[in-house]
């Protein structure tokens, strides 16, 4: 196995940059008294949000109203004390700035954000998510309305809550132990853009258990020595990835058994290596091989296995 294998960084998504402060979300009083303080992230119907400088651009949150909206959700705290929020709205420049602005797309191009600012657009971008699917109960499809400052929604007749729904991945890199690794092209995909395998958790079933059953199902091959290595919010529209490595056998060959997969093979280290250098998918490059961006865990993960000596 190879050895002293962690990720080198905590993947962007994942990393802490503003307090949650989650107990404020109960607290409509103090909820209410900062909001005349508070800053707002507007975020569009195609997820996008306005940059400046690689930091999220906040309005002033008066801008949406003396109070906020019912469609308003609670993001955190600065560290300067001001309250966040975020809704759902055609952007705004803030008034009276000129400096240079961008439309962007956080799982396009997060690679550009800060950390406070790739946590607070990953929270808002999840639970606006949450908020635009969710405006009826699944147990009796009477109309709910968001509670504790967009945190939960509720049946105003029963009084069911509801809270915002993760769907949980695994996405795993299989390795020899040693200087090949396994990377796979999905069926969808265009030629050249390879990744490390991914599936969801099925229903009574442990992450472990889940990357050897996808594994099996993707590409026919049985692994073993399944290690977690980290994880990051992935909210497009609402999945949690968590990343594991595990091992399998070059010998062993390959069987698309689900359709998903067109191709895979194993790839040296020198091989990944040299890829990593030409960008991503994004990047334009002609190199036979295409890998993810640094917005995603799967990047993280095979950065952190290339650079093992």
């Amino acid at each position: 196995m190879s050895p002293g294998f962690r990720l080198r960084q905590v993947p962007l998504l994942s990393r802490v940059g503003a307090d949650r402060a989650d107990t404020l979300r109960t607290d409509i009083d103090a909820a209410v008294a900062g909001w005349s303080d508070a800053l707002l992230l507007r975020v569009d119907r195609r997820n996008q949000v306005l940059i400046s400088g690689g930091r999220a651009v906040l309005n002033p949150a008066v801008s949406a109203g003396p109070h906020p909206p019912e469609h308003a959700v609670f993001l955190g705290k600065l560290d300067d004390g001001r309250h966040v929020w975020a809704v759902r709205s055609e952007l705004e420049p803030p008034e009276g700035s000129d400096e240079p602005l961008e439309v962007l797309d956080l799982r396009r191009t997060g690679d550009v954000f800060d950390d406070v600012s790739a946590q607070l657009v990953a929270t808002a971008t999840a639970l606006l998510n949450w908020h635009d699917s969710a405006g009826f109960s699944p147990v009796d499809g009477a109309p709910t309305t968001p509670i504790k400052s967009g945190w939960a929604r509720v049946n105003p007749v029963t009084g069911h809550e509801e809270f915002p729904r993760i769907d949980p991945a695994v996405i795993c890199l299989v390795h020899d132990g040693h200087d090949r690794a396994v990377l796979a092209r999905q069926a969808v995909w265009p030629p050249r853009l390879f990744s490390i395998l991914a599936g969801f958790v099925e229903a009574g079933e442990s992450f472990e258990s889940c990357v050897v059953r996808e594994i099996a199902e993707e590409i026919g091959l049985a692994v073993t020595d399944v290690e977690y290595l980290g994880s990051q919010p992935w909210p497009f529209p609402r999945s949690l990835m968590v990343g594991f490595h595990a091992i399998g056998d070059p010998e062993q060959p390959f069987s698309f058994n689900d359709g998903e997969i067109a191709e895979a093979g194993w790839f040296t280290r020198a091989e990944i290596r040299e890829a990593l250098a030409q960008g991503d998918w994004g990047s334009g490059s002609t190199s036979r091989l295409l890998l993810p961006g640094s917005i995603s865990i799967a990047r993280e993960i095979i950065e952190s296995w290339a650079a093992l000596d």
